[in-house]
Order: structure tokens, then sequence, then C-alpha cells
């Protein structure tokens, strides 16, 4: 693999979160349920892409908005990965996420509270940031929730303002924000199946349909469309070529992060220079590691390798 530090990537999490996994073999609601063991980290989208990125070997840098009151934990993350730290400290705390894991079920459960409110002004400054420091990034990459009452084009305004740069952008949200985004045109987009879904407001029947509503948004200016399908697989899409990366068996922990590892992937493999179905395998490695653990870390190179190699790729 070539020098890769060379290579610069900035993670915008505007509404991030602690998150709390709790393990609960056999998990019922409405009863009495006992904790066999729980962890705390650091989380949000952009904090776990930046954290995986960093593991692979890229140079990383962070931003949004955290919590004076509880950044610690924050803190030690950055510094134990050598991300360069450039979140606002704002007042109150950061949101605490409860996760839910019922390894018997193989199901997790997320619990996401709202956070706190960001202020217009707060906003301002943070897309001055962005824009002022853009120029030295190959990838910027937006994701995650937004803070409560801010507005649902925040994502697509900050796209506006980055269009005179050249960096790459890419997205990861969902509803209203995934939506005012897309007029904007980032340049990679990865819904899960459902919050695409919601954003055509039909079901998807088939990969061919999810094919044909990633080559729309391909025609529409977005170069790469993925869409995570959980056990089906991934389809990655861009201009002319659409591929569905499955995976083999999967030992499941958690599936929370696997998403944010799915994007991490899919960068790793743009910035050197990977074609689609490459992209696809590492992508769908990244997400596939993430499933078997609950912290944000990447395994080692060679069980990465075969992962990698373990993917099936199915041209569409």
């Amino acid at each position: 693999m070539e020098n890769i530090r060379k290579f610069r990537i900035l993670t915008v999490t505007l509404n991030p979160a602690i998150d709390r996994t709790i393990f609960i073999p056999g998990f019922k609601s409405g009863k009495v349920n006992r904790v066999e063991k729980d962890s705390l980290n650091a989380g949000g989208k952009g904090v776990n892409v930046a954290s995986l990125l960093a593991d692979y070997g890229f140079s990383l840098s962070v931003t949004g908005f955290l919590g004076r009151e509880n950044a610690l934990i924050f803190e030690e993350l950055f510094k134990k990965k050598f991300i360069e730290d450039m979140f606002i400290r704002i007042d109150g705390a950061t949101r605490t996420g409860i996760k839910i894991v019922n390894e018997r079920e193989e199901e997790t459960t997320d619990i996401n509270f709202s956070g706190a409110t960001s202020s217009f002004e707060n906003i301002k400054k943070i897309t001055y940031l962005i824009k002022s420091i853009a120029g030295r990034f190959d990838w910027i990459v937006l994701a995650g929730s937004l803070p409560h009452e801010v507005s649902p084009d925040t994502y697509g305004k900050i796209i506006r303002e980055l269009k005179t740069e050249k960096v790459k952008i890419a997205l990861d949200a969902s509803g209203e924000p995934l939506k005012e985004a897309l007029i904007s045109c980032p340049d990679l987009i990865k819904p899960n199946k459902d919050e695409l879904e919601e954003l055509i407001g039909r079901k998807i029947l088939s990969p061919e349909d999810i094919k044909k509503v990633a080559q729309y948004y391909n025609n529409n200016g977005i170069k790469t469309v993925i869409v995570s399908m959980g056990a089906e697989g991934a389809l990655f899409s861009e201009a002319g070529k659409s591929v569905l990366a499955r995976p083999g068996k999967v030992r499941l922990v958690s599936t929370v992060g696997a998403g944010d590892a799915m994007m991490s992937g899919t960068i790793a493999g743009k910035l050197q220079d990977l074609n689609l179905e490459e992209c696809a395998r590492l992508g769908t490695a990244f997400s596939i590691s993430a499933l078997s653990r609950i912290e944000a870390d990447l395994p080692k190179s060679e069980e990465l390798n075969a992962l990698t190699k373990s993917i099936t790729i199915k041209n569409l």
C-alpha cells in the first residue's frame, strides 16, 4: 500500500454522541432484563468514520460541536489516534445514545436522544470554519443527524459553500437533511434501504429497483451512490455501472457503526484510485469488521485483507 498519510480527510459531526452499549442476551421489551456487560465510547457518524480511516493510515481532522461538560472521552480518542481536534466547544453536554445488543437474536435496539440545540450563530461559525480550511483536504465527510432546531437544509448550504473548492464531499444523512442536500450534489451518498425508501416515497422491491434509483442520482450529479441492505449486502453505483457486494457468513456482535464503516472503506478505496468493484469490496470488508466489534476500530491488515477477499461481487 502506497504512503497514504499524504491524503487528508475532514469529518464533520454536528450532533455527536457518547454511545453506551448494553449487552442483554434475550432482551425483551416490557420485561425485567439483566445486563451482561456494557461499554462507553465516543461516537457519532463522523467520529466513527474518522476513527476507522485514522486506523487505516490516513491523516484525519474532525470538527463539529462538542459539549464542554463531557468532551474528555472524545479528546482521549482523538489523542490516541492522532486525529486533529477542531471541534467547537459549546455549553452543556454531548448527548448519550443507548444501544441494546441482543447477541442471542443478533439484534441491536437503538435509543437516540435529540441532542443539544445549536444556535444560528454556531451554525454560521462552523460553516465558516469548514469553508476556510477546506483547501487542506482531499475529502470532507458530512455525517449524522443535525442538532435540535437546526434547519434541515444545513448540509445543503455547507455543500454549496464548498463547491468552489477542489475537495470531494461525502454525505451520510437521512430524512429531510438528505433530501435537501441532494440538490447541492455531494460526490458520494450512502443511504440504507429504509432511508432510500423514505427519500423516494415508496417501497423498494429488488436490487434492480435500487439500481434504477441509484442510477437516477448518478445521472443527476451525484457520482457515487451506496445503498446498504443489511444481510443482503450493498449496492454500489456510478454512472453506467452498478455492482452488488455480498458478504459471507458474519459473526454479529452489533450493527452499530456498520454503515459508517462502509462509508470509510469506500473513501479509502477512492483515495487509492480503486475501481468500483474494488471500492465495493473494501467498503463491505470495513462494514463486516464493524459487525464483530463495539469500538470503531479496524482489525489488523491480515484480517481486513481476508475479509476483502471473501466478498462476492455481482454486476447488475
